[in-house]
């Protein structure tokens, strides 16, 4: 039986497991990063690469499937700032919360940063866009 009390434990410690994992890695070194997105290292590339070949793995022996449904007009272009921003900040939104906890304090402008885009996506999709949320909930 799933209690939300096991499922919340769960959660901190695969959280926990993943900051570790990431880490040592090197996921939370903006250098490293850095190199990645230049193509000057592949060797972050090819850690990002057999992650998501775990995962996938992971999926198909839990039996994990993706509920089928259209992709809306916010994807592409969603997809193209997420990227950008990573590059830029040397990490995705999880990124900086490991660099934070790492001691490097200007990961802080990061994480402001996306709770800024966050809400101004919020207001631009309501006053301009009205893109379908999905299953992404804006």
């Amino acid at each position: 039986m799933r209690t939300r009390g096991a499922i919340l434990l769960a959660n901190i410690i695969t959280g926990l497991v993943l900051g570790f994992t990431v880490s040592n890695i090197g996921f939370g070194d903006y250098s490293e990063l850095n190199r990645m997105f230049t193509f000057q290292d592949p060797r972050m590339l090819f850690s990002f690469a057999g992650a998501v070949g775990i995962i996938v793995c992971a999926f198909a022996l839990l039996r994990i499937r993706r509920t089928p449904g259209r992709i809306h007009a916010g994807v592409i272009p969603g997809a193209v700032l997420f990227g950008t921003g990573w590059a830029i900040s040397g990490g995705c939104p999880a990124i900086p919360i490991i660099q934070v906890a790492g001691g490097y304090l200007p990961a802080l402008v990061t994480i402001v940063g996306v709770a800024v885009g966050i809400r101004l996506c919020r207001w631009a999709n309501a006053r301009y866009f009205h893109l379908d949320r999905g299953s992404c909930g804006l």
